[in-house]
């Protein structure tokens, strides 16, 4: 695991196992019992809600380095959302009581996680303002540029998203974030060739979306 001192590896030498999930493949589901803290060695994993039997909101990308599922540390007993790998993805798979011990020894190490876990909660705030007061074009252009981070566009981020992955990170309808990136496109703010996504004019998108 990254940024892990040797010590810090032996705790956790007998405490985790490593997988290969391929692309499609739920690493976990929503409500399932909450049986190990997964931690991202390489790929994309797509973390979204489902909010109904036919509706999703997608959360957030998962990358390099990331954990998910880490309050079940701390007493979440079930998966309070689901997580479906983008790309094969190599998890490693570490026992709770492990992982905690490991936070009370490594004062450093539990830093980073504290640093992430807000990284993580800002965006959080960003889905629930864009939910609450942006109108369709301004929720489509903040998926964009969250969708557009350099560290996701290295992944090739959009090659592996559809249509309706994006509109469920915008929470809108498909037929209205493919009507709005067309919109977009000849407005010479997007550029579009199959399923890839290239921003041609960040300004006028950060504008959109600030403006909702």
């Amino acid at each position: 695991m990254h940024q892990l001192s040797a010590s810090d590896q032996e705790i956790l030498k007998h405490k985790k196992k490593q997988l290969l999930y391929t692309k499609g493949e739920d690493l976990f589901k929503q409500g399932a019992f909450a049986t190990y803290v997964m931690y991202v060695q390489s790929g994309l994993v797509k973390v979204y809600l489902q909010t109904s039997p036919n509706k999703r909101v997608n959360i957030r990308i998962a990358s390099s380095g990331d954990f998910l599922a880490f309050s079940s540390v701390f007493g979440e007993e079930i998966y309070t959302y689901s997580a479906v790998a983008l790309k094969d993805a190599e998890i490693c798979m570490i026992d709770k009581g492990g992982l905690k011990q490991l936070l009370y020894s490594n004062n450093e190490f539990a830093m980073r996680i504290t640093s992430g876990n807000y990284k993580n909660e800002s965006h959080l705030f960003h889905i629930i303002s864009a939910i609450s007061h942006k109108q369709m074009r301004g929720k489509l252009a903040t998926a964009l540029l969250y969708l557009s981070d350099p560290e996701f566009l290295t992944e090739g981020i959009f090659h592996h998203l559809t249509r309706q992955d994006i509109a469920e990170f915008a929470t809108i309808t498909t037929e209205s974030a493919i009507r709005f990136l067309k919109e977009f496109e000849k407005e010479d703010i997007v550029k579009l060739n199959g399923k890839e996504i290239q921003i041609t004019n960040q300004l006028l998108l950060d504008d959109i979306a600030k403006r909702g």
